[in-house]
């Protein structure tokens, strides 16, 4: 499974496969964010089938789908308060993991100093060279 640790507490990852949750936990996250909307690619499993296998696993699990190209900022404040409440390290997911890592790091925006950000996000083999417009 292709995953990036971006932090001790989070990490991110291209779109998983039921048989990646158990690895998941292995590697010991506690819950699996979802980025991804349903039916992006034919094939590609839906939430609801990930939700049961995820929950059926032990861990926590939450649906905030984005899509392709969008930032909305009620999802960077969904992903802020997510973070903050889930009682461990978090794994989320969307088609490449850019979704999720850019929610990540617009919900760290008046957290965490602007380039320690953008070094996580960069140490995770992610370019996102419009953070620091923003952050």
């Amino acid at each position: 499974m292709d995953y990036r640790v971006v932090t001790s507490d989070f990490a991110v990852a291209p779109q998983i496969s039921p048989e990646h949750i158990k690895e998941i936990k292995a590697l010991g996250y506690v819950a699996i964010i979802n980025n991804r909307p349903d039916h992006e690619v034919e094939g590609q499993p839906t939430s609801e089938e990930i939700r049961v296998l995820v929950e059926e696993a032990g861990l926590d699990y939450y649906f905030l789908p984005i899509q392709s190209g969008s930032l909305p900022m009620e999802a960077v404040e969904q992903t802020k308060e997510l973070i903050a409440n889930i009682d461990g390290p978090a794994f989320a997911y969307c088609r490449s993991g850019t979704r999720s890592i850019t929610l990540w790091a617009f919900s760290k925006i008046g957290q965490t100093e602007t380039q320690e950000v953008i070094n996580s996000v960069e140490k995770a083999g992610y370019n996102l060279p419009f953070l620091q417009n923003y952050l």
